[in-house]
Order: structure tokens, then sequence, then C-alpha cells
């Protein structure tokens, strides 16, 4: 009877051992089928920016909800800029953008790409912010998200550099200081 159990005990330790194993290699192989392309790296010179990869490509809306792609922007250097009302480091970076904008729109294209998921941030919500804080800078839906799977976005806010002929010159992860975001536009203009 000892005997019994023991070989159900090790039968079913097998089971689930071949059940695990599945699982790991479906799960591997789901997680490389749907993750996000990486951007490519940053080149360490403006001549090595002709040789990188072109940024990957995304329709947005724009603010009076025209499609948007951003290479209907070739030709002119991109700050794109992923954000949400809900985001204070996003919040907190904004006046700065919206000077840069004003100061710079001329000379670089401003992608302000607000993740519009429909349930915690709508087109409402953006427009009633934009009303309240007066900024002016041109706003982008990224409603089916689309921009933000093509940049691999995991967290706000994230600030990505392209040049005009659609090079990733750089990204930066995180709240930028006025100092810095004007030292990454310098950057950007000069490429």
């Amino acid at each position: 009877m000892n005997r019994m159990k023991n070989r159900k005990l090790v039968i079913f330790a097998v089971l689930l051992a071949l059940l695990l194993l599945v699982a790991a290699l479906a799960y591997h192989g789901l997680a490389a089928s749907v993750a996000p392309a990486p951007l490519p790296e940053e080149p360490e010179s403006a001549s090595a920016a002709a040789d990188a990869p072109l940024a990957p490509d995304f329709t947005v809306m724009d603010g009076e909800g025209n499609p948007l792609r951003l290479s209907d922007l070739r030709g002119r250097p991109v700050v794109i800029n992923f954000w949400a009302t809900w985001c204070p480091p996003c919040r907190a970076e904004l006046p700065y953008f919206d000077a840069a904008w004003a100061a710079r729109g001329e000379e670089i294209a401003f992608m302000m790409i607000d993740l519009t998921d429909g349930a915690r941030e709508t087109e409402a919500d953006v427009a009633a912010f934009l009303e309240e804080t007066g900024y002016r800078f041109p706003v982008c839906y990224d409603t089916e998200l689309e921009a933000a799977m093509a940049y691999g976005v995991s967290s706000i806010p994230l600030t990505v550099l392209v040049d005009a002929e659609g090079h990733v010159l750089d990204k930066h992860l995180g709240s930028l200081s006025e100092e810095a975001l004007n030292s990454l536009l310098d950057k950007l203009a000069s490429s």
C-alpha cells in the first residue's frame, strides 16, 4: 500500500514538472511574440545617426482629430514626449515643454503624446487640463496606444529625440528639468 502511494506521488510530481515546463515554454514564446520592438541604440555621434535605424513610425490623432504620423514630419527634427494628466512627474515638466514649444516650435516639431486610453485618461480630461493650465503646445492623442507600443512605453514621462532624417538621436526616461530639456533640444537642433 505504501509502495502504491509512493508511485502515485512520483507520477504526480513528473506530471506537475511537465506541466510547468510546457507553461514556461508557452510563456516565453508568447512573450517574444508580443514584445514591443526595442528602440535603436543611441548613436555615438551625429555621423552615426545616419547609420542608425529609423525611428519606429506610428499614427496618433492631432488636436483636431486628424491622423498624424511621425513620418509626416520627416525633414524636421522632432521631440516626442509621452505623458498623461494623472502623472505627477509629467505635470512637473510640462511648463518647460510649453515654454520650449513657444520658443522653438518653428525649428523643432513637438509631438506631445497623451496616453489617452479612454478610461484613466480621456480627451475631455486633457482638454479640461489644458484649459486649466493654459498650455498651448500641440497635443497628440494616442487613443489606440500605437505610439506607446511602438516605443515600448512602460513608464512616463518618456522623451525621444528624432533627427530630421527620422533616426532616434536620444531618449530620456523621467521628468526633465528646464535646463536638461533645453540641452536636449540644443542637441536635436544641431543634429
